[in-house]
């Protein structure tokens, strides 16, 4: 079992840059991949960034390549998403995942889910 915590939303002015932070519990944090997801209502929760256990691999959704950064500290059990030159299309509530798979947490089907964090970007 493992329970996610997200922090580090608000709101922000476009241009701007904010860090999320997921803090997991759990003696195993290092073998799941983690994941940052986001929603707006009426639309599908999407991925936006992905990493493997042993952080060698990384993925990101194409809106938000050269932009977001994803890393994790498995020393404190956490996951962060570094988001720079943020756009008003980005707002949305984030979301923190966490399943054994990098491929399944890429797919949007991960075990764990956070309870999100609203980031709004104001124009």
């Amino acid at each position: 079992q493992v329970q996610l915590v997200e922090s580090g939303g608000g709101l922000v002015q476009a241009g701007g840059s904010l860090r999320l932070s997921c803090a997991a519990s759990g003696r195993t944090f290092s073998s799941y991949a983690m994941g940052w997801f986001r929603q707006v209502p009426g639309k599908v929760r999407e991925c936006v960034a992905a990493i493997s256990w042993s952080d060698d691999s990384t993925w990101y959704a194409d809106s938000v390549k050269g932009r977001f950064t994803i890393s994790r500290d498995n020393g404190k059990n956490t996951v962060y998403l570094q988001m720079n030159s943020l756009k008003p299309e980005d707002t949305a509530v984030y979301y923190c995942a966490a399943d054994r798979a990098f491929g399944t947490v890429v797919a949007g089907l991960p075990d764990y889910w956070g309870q999100g964090t609203q980031v709004t970007v104001s124009s």
